[in-house]
């Protein structure tokens, strides 16, 4: 890429804005799973992330759950590091794309995969609707944050180095 690209919002096709926004969403997707494995699968047990079977299948429903949260930071990560050395990383915009992919997976995990497909629950044998409504209102804020910054941030021009 030449120098003269480097700190313009595109340079080669390549959309440095989208890239932090790529690379934020991933993150806030893959912290949001690591969350929820770590904290709701392993420490609480309250779920797995595959409850329709044995508890052997749900333990490896949760390794294959963990990877896949791991595979999308390390994603973030490489976008990342490539944003940071063309020196056109934008930390309101990734944090707000981040906020956007923590709340899009809380929201998608707490509707689609609790209720529509009935894979899990956030917990059993206790009245849902205040975990429900605790799970996917706070996944609503993190939406309407990270949207709040991504709008704010949109017109922003990444300035190359000096």
């Amino acid at each position: 890429m030449s120098s003269s690209s480097v700190g313009t919002p595109t340079g080669r096709g390549t959309s440095w804005s989208s890239r932090n926004v790529v690379s934020g969403l991933l993150f806030g997707v893959g912290v949001a799973a690591f969350v929820d494995e770590t904290v709701f699968h392993q420490l609480l047990h309250w779920h797995h992330f595959y409850d329709k079977s044995t508890p052997a299948a749900g333990l490896v429903s949760d390794g294959v759950f963990h990877a896949f949260g791991w595979f999308a930071v390390v994603a973030a990560l490489f976008l990342y590091a490539d944003l940071r050395r063309h020196q056109v990383w934008h930390p309101k915009r990734w944090v707000g794309a981040l906020l956007v992919g923590y709340g899009a997976f809380q929201l998608y995990d707490g509707t689609v995969q609790h209720k529509l497909m009935r894979l899990h629950q956030i917990r059993y044998d206790v009245e849902l609707l205040p975990y429900d409504l605790a799970w996917n209102l706070s996944a609503v804020a993190f939406l309407l944050v990270g949207t709040v910054l991504l709008v704010r941030t949109r017109a922003q021009p990444l300035r190359a180095p000096a």
